[in-house]
């Protein structure tokens, strides 16, 4: 690497644990102009810093090259392996079981942009046009499964197809699922019955004064925040709702890959 580091590299450590998710194809393809590091650090960067694709510095391979790998990545399927066993190797080292039992569901509204307006629509609770980001979570607040809809979508209408890929991302461990009161209602929970999972709601005291701590709703609260610290997730910049839940799981990998590279590195020293 001939520039100067940026904060948001991926370091040796880390990049040995992600090449082998990352490399599609040889090292030696002749297709293959630029370093695979470079164009991970790349997205790496755009994620946390938030500027348009088309603003990638100089110094880091062109965008449309950054941008077509990731599209590459993303289609196959790499970013969510790499979540996947990144949370099995994370759940194992902090004693419990690889695959998880339980599930915090919930939704957060992305203000639209020029870019994503088209496909917008407008919460009336949030007061906001956008897009509506759904997330299923284990109990360590780490990614399991989401999906992208227009905010003017309803939480208990996702539950079928969340309660559905959480269990494909697991293998059908999951047995129950808690949630806040968007998602009340038979057709939720008939729907999270039909995967296997009890829909458990989460209710706000009716007494409410001031900041309230809800009994496991807290844990997914806590990933939306460490999410809020990429600027590229500030707001929905993206054209297309693939490229919004992609980004979600690059991120997501950059939150995750401290933890597991140094648990695997313990491991292998132990």
């Amino acid at each position: 690497m001939s520039r100067k580091p940026y904060p948001s590299d991926v370091s040796e450590e880390e990049w040995h644990f992600v090449a082998p998710y990352l490399t599609l194809m040889t090292e030696q393809a002749p297709q293959r102009s630029y370093p695979l590091r470079e164009v991970f650090n790349a997205l790496r960067w755009l994620a946390r810093a938030g500027a348009p694709w088309r603003l990638l510095p100089n110094d880091f391979p062109p965008w449309q090259v950054v941008y077509q790998q990731f599209r590459r990545w993303n289609d196959a399927g790499c970013f969510e392996a790499m979540v996947s066993d990144m949370r099995s190797i994370i759940r194992v080292g902090d004693g419990r079981k690889a695959q998880p039992s339980a599930v915090i569901l919930d939704g957060r509204t992305l203000q639209s942009s020029c870019e994503s307006g088209p496909r917008a629509g407008y919460d009336g609770y949030k007061r906001r046009r956008g897009s509506k980001v759904h997330m299923a979570v284990d109990t360590l607040g780490q990614l399991i499964a989401l999906t992208v809809t227009p905010a003017d979508e309803q939480e208990r209408a996702q539950v079928k197809d969340l309660c559905e890929a959480v269990q494909q991302a697991t293998g059908e461990t999951v047995k129950v699922a808690w949630a806040d009161q968007g998602y009340t209602g038979d057709e939720a929970r008939k729907a999270a019955k039909a995967a296997g999972i009890d829909l458990q709601i989460v209710k706000l005291p009716e007494a409410k004064k001031g900041f309230v701590l809800l009994p496991r709703r807290w844990i997914v609260e806590r990933s939306f925040g460490w999410l809020s610290r990429f600027r590229r997730l500030s707001r929905d910049f993206e054209r297309m709702p693939q490229v919004l839940a992609g980004l979600h799981f690059v991120v997501f990998c950059i939150l995750m890959l401290p933890k597991a590279a140094s648990w695997l590195a313990l491991e292998a020293s132990s």
